[in-house]
């Protein structure tokens, strides 16, 4: 098994660097991991653009997105998702608990969207296509591999899910927004608009608990501050 990073994510603002809130936000993206284990190659959080996200794919794994078998969120939102109609024939999956808490909401935004604003707008159209998207994803078996496991990680979103992969010699846990950047790993912070903090500090507690390396939400690889021999 190993695993790599496709494309490093970025939130709109970074709430921990101080001269951050004076400027522009940027366009939010996660983190995209990719994950190889036999003849399965997981893609975790494809939150670029297609035609981005295949180009970053190709140049950091020499695969195209019809090598990809499965397509893995650690939330549904759509700075983690943008990418996701370029892997077609890929199995896409998302926490079980996750695509219950989403549907209904995702249904109603649609709901009134088509009230106020008609069919054909711009934010109906994304909001179909988000929609028709958490439709097709399915509900993520607790193993993905005999090696790649899931790690519910609740708060920042009802059904935030890692994945724990178990290395002979380490753990490593793709975390998604749990553990978001460096800076909220060093200050033991998780993202001001949690939707349960009291959960998502707790998720955020059990990761660092668990894992010798950490693939955060928007940053790069980070090796556990309780890990490091210094």
């Amino acid at each position: 098994m190993q695993d790599r990073i496709i494309s490093i994510g970025s939130l709109a603002r970074h709430p921990l660097w101080p001269m951050d809130a004076m400027r522009d936000p940027r366009p939010p993206h996660a983190t995209t991991t990719l994950i190889l284990d036999g003849d399965a190659a997981i893609l975790v959080d494809p939150g670029l653009p297609g035609q981005i996200i295949a180009s970053r794919l190709l140049e950091r794994s020499g695969l195209s997105p019809a090598d990809i078998t499965h397509v893995f969120l650690t939330s549904f939102k759509a700075d983690t998702c943008r990418g996701l109609p370029t892997f077609e024939e890929a199995t896409w999956l998302v926490s079980e608990a996750e695509r219950e808490a989403v549907g209904t909401p995702l249904a109603m935004t649609l709901k009134k969207a088509l009230d106020e604003e008609g069919q054909g707008s711009d934010v109906v159209s994304e909001l179909e296509l988000q929609v028709a998207m958490l439709a097709r994803c399915e509900a993520a078996p607790d193993k993905l591999t005999n090696m790649v496991s899931l790690f519910p990680l609740p708060g920042v979103t009802p059904g935030t899910c890692g994945l724990l992969l178990a290395y002979p010699t380490r753990t490593t846990l793709i975390t998604g927004d749990a553990v978001a950047t460096t800076e909220h790993l060093d200050q033991g912070k998780v993202l001001d608009d949690a939707h349960d903090l009291d959960k998502a500090r707790e998720s955020f507690a059990e990761a660092i608990e668990v894992a010798d390396v950490i693939i955060p939400g928007r940053d790069n690889l980070l090796i556990n501050p309780t890990r490091r021999p210094f």
